[in-house]
């Protein structure tokens, strides 16, 4: 009877325990974008639910989030047990980028990239579009396996499966920026342009864009390209064509504005796309763009 009292007492000392809410955070570098991961260190506790500050949840344990946007954001883990909670909160500074930073979703993931500063008129019409919202929901359009994939044309968005697509822009050019530093090394991001026979000044596309996926490079095919157009190929370049591959028939012919720096891997999922006469994949690819700050 004395053994069953005392194991009655025991029960309730634990269903009175109260939980202890306590984390730290886990980063390196806290830049936007920036991953952090919450190192749960709560005691007693049976469930949890975090709130990062920027609008969105999660009730794991010791979650992953990922922050787009700089700015000084309030956490604030609950943690539960029974009928009883307790709460730590913390505050946590994102930083803004030192670059220029496009985020680009697609249901196949995420690609960031950046922008180069040498290359302002495109930088900054496309930060301008983006912005607006005008690339939301607009398509990859063409498609091409080793090649690249293309998107930007505002007729796309709602376009029905046989729409022809490809012609569409914001109703301007912008003046070419071709620049010997930039070449079509695998996650470049260049200006879609009409052709030399109506467009000798090679001046790019108001909004379409392609991103290269590409095909194995070597020295020997870059020095041919050399001999062709007169464009030399530097050191590092060679090497990024070597490791990398990419699309070098390509260069001193269209504007490169940017590269993939996180993400490259979605590329290679749309670009392995089944596409349709046109290149137009068989299954719409929407994408999201916003800037980084």
């Amino acid at each position: 009877m004395r053994y069953l009292s005392l194991l009655a007492f025991v029960l309730i000392i634990a269903s009175c325990a109260r939980p202890v809410a306590q984390f730290t955070v886990d980063a390196e570098e806290k830049k936007a974008p920036a991953e952090i991961k919450f190192v749960n260190k709560s005691e007693k506790a049976e469930s949890f639910f975090w709130d990062f500050g920027d609008g969105t949840f999660s009730t794991d344990s010791s979650p992953v989030h990922r922050y787009v946007q700089s700015g000084n954001y309030l956490v604030t883990l609950r943690a539960v047990r029974g009928n009883h909670e307790s709460e730590k909160e913390l505050r946590l500074q994102i930083l803004p980028p030192e670059g220029c930073l496009i985020e680009i979703k697609t249901e196949f993931g995420t690609m960031v990239a950046e922008l180069f500063d040498d290359t302002p008129l495109h930088r900054d019409n496309f930060i301008k579009l983006a912005d607006e919202g005008f690339y939301d929901s607009l398509l990859f359009h063409r498609v091409i396996k080793g090649f690249m994939i293309q998107g930007g044309d505002p007729d796309s968005r709602g376009a029905g499966p046989n729409q022809r697509l490809g012609g569409g822009g914001p109703g301007y050019q912008i003046d070419a920026e071709i620049n010997p530093r930039f070449v079509h090394t695998r996650g470049a991001i260049a200006a879609a342009r009409t052709g030399d026979a109506v467009n000798p000044e090679k001046r790019s596309s108001g909004s379409q864009f392609y991103i290269v996926h590409g095909n194995p490079v070597t020295e020997d095919m870059l020095r041919r390209q050399e001999m062709r157009n007169g464009f030399n190929y530097s050191p590092e370049q060679v090497a990024d064509y070597e490791a990398n591959g990419g699309a070098p028939f390509l260069d001193g012919e269209y504007t490169v504005f940017g590269r993939v720096i996180s993400g490259l891997e979605v590329i290679d999922k749309i670009a392995n796309q089944p596409t349709n006469p046109g290149d137009r994949p068989r299954k719409d690819v929407k994408m999201q763009v916003r800037v980084i700050r």
